[in-house]
């Protein structure tokens, strides 16, 4: 199942459609082209033996005629193979070769050779001019079809540069959020996925252990996302590194190969490829550039949820995850309180923002929390005596005579 799931995922990957032909050749056709074949093989072998170049004797010049005859074979059998751009670079090429050998053929015509190794110098030079045209046309092919012609001089355009692949890192896949980002279309270009990350996504999805199990195969789920979204050109790369074995080393040397940027949210390989002056993109970085802006001295209402290291201070969250640490609210946990902002750190794990409470909006609700919590504290035999007996509460005008004077605003309560 394992090996099927990344056949599967290889071909969705790829991002090319498998064209699958309507009708392969039947036999009949099939033994048409090998009685072509034995013709043009048994033309070659008797045009050696007839004319016989080089004075050779009837057994060496037949073997003369086979070995052409199989090289040229083995070429159409090459050929079959070939894209529609090759192909036509190609008959370009051999045409041009045939031209060429006609010039030759000219001047083998005046030498004072015999009239045999005449005949075979000008087949030779035909055959071999047009074999080199059709190589070099077919390797041209490509590059010859990216030259841009421009209609005239004076309304040439500016070429502009080609735009550089992003090649995905397995902790970006595994990570998830490449796929929003790809969906809110911030990505320009093409994403090239390497073969040798796709086989350690899969070796991650295929771990004993149940959690790394868990992570391949959330990778695997969003490659496939990423493969269905539509407009988005997502490529499989078969280029491999040879001589290195680590997937991080593989990706840096690709990169530098191919003028690529890397997408990842692996710290390591952030800073190995930026050493080595490769681009890359951190999703984690990017994350922490659109936090919202947190100058000093802002107000903010946040949720105190648990205590923090010092003696006074109280840690909240925001929604992004930030975290904010608020000194005097350390009995204040569970409770939605308002803090003003006293100073903002980044680290490379994120944003750190600092505050204290702010006794301007509601310093009389978090004293009376405080004190409530304070209260909460004292043990519950406090309320008797040493002797058992209940304590009799204090007087009203003893304990407003006791709060007021400490805390203005409590008459507001």
């Amino acid at each position: 199942m394992n090996a099927v799931r990344s056949q599967q995922i290889g071909g969705a990957v790829s991002g090319s459609p498998v064209i699958i032909p309507a009708n392969r050749n039947s036999p009949a056709q099939a033994w048409d082209f090998w009685v072509i074949r034995l013709a043009f093989a048994g033309a070659s072998i008797g045009l050696c033996y007839a004319l016989r170049p080089f004075d050779l004797h009837a057994i060496p010049a037949a073997g003369l005629g086979f070995f052409v005859a199989m090289v040229v074979l083995l070429a159409e059998l090459r050929l079959r193979r070939a894209e529609i751009s090759g192909l036509l670079g190609g008959a370009t090429g051999a045409v041009l070769g045939l031209l060429a050998s006609l010039l030759i053929t000219l001047v083998i015509s005046r030498t004072s050779e015999p009239e045999p190794t005449k005949s075979f110098l000008e087949f030779a030079a035909l055959i071999a001019l047009s074999f080199l045209g059709l190589a070099v046309g077919t390797r041209c092919a490509g590059y010859l079809l990216q030259v841009r012609m421009p209609l005239s001089v004076d309304t040439a355009e500016p070429a502009t540069p080609p735009l550089q692949m992003k090649l995905l890192d397995t902790s970006v896949l595994i990570d998830g959020r490449i796929a929003d980002i790809c969906e809110t279309h911030f990505l320009d270009g093409s994403l090239g996925l390497p073969r040798f990350v796709l086989h350690e996504l899969q070796l991650v999805a295929d771990s004993s252990d149940s959690l790394k199990r868990q992570r391949g195969r959330r990778g695997l789920e969003v490659l496939q996302r990423l493969q269905k979204m539509p407009g988005l050109d997502l490529r499989l790369l078969d280029e491999d590194v040879s001589g290195v074995t680590a997937v991080d080393q593989k990706l840096v040397e690709l990169a530098q190969r191919t003028g690529s940027k890397i997408v990842t949210n692996d710290y390591n390989l952030n800073k190995v490829a930026r050493v080595q002056n490769i681009s890359v993109l951190n999703i984690n970085e990017l994350a922490n550039a659109l936090k919202p802006a947190v100058l000093p001295g802002e107000s903010m209402r946040v949720l105190i949820l648990r205590e923090g290291k010092e003696s006074t201070q109280g840690v909240a969250y925001l929604d992004d995850g930030t975290m904010v640490v608020v000194d005097g609210a350390r009995r204040l946990v569970n409770r939605t309180v308002d803090i003003l902002v006293t100073s903002v750190h980044q680290t490379p794990a994120g944003k750190m923002i600092f505050g204290r409470l702010d006794e301007r909006t509601d310093s009389g609700s978090v004293r009376a929390a405080a004190a409530g919590v304070g209260a909460s504290a004292v043990r519950p035999d406090s309320a008797n005596g040493s002797n058992g007996h209940a304590l009799r509460p204090p007087r009203p005008e003893a304990s407003s005579t006791s709060v007021n004077p400490s805390y203005p605003d409590a008459d507001a309560l």
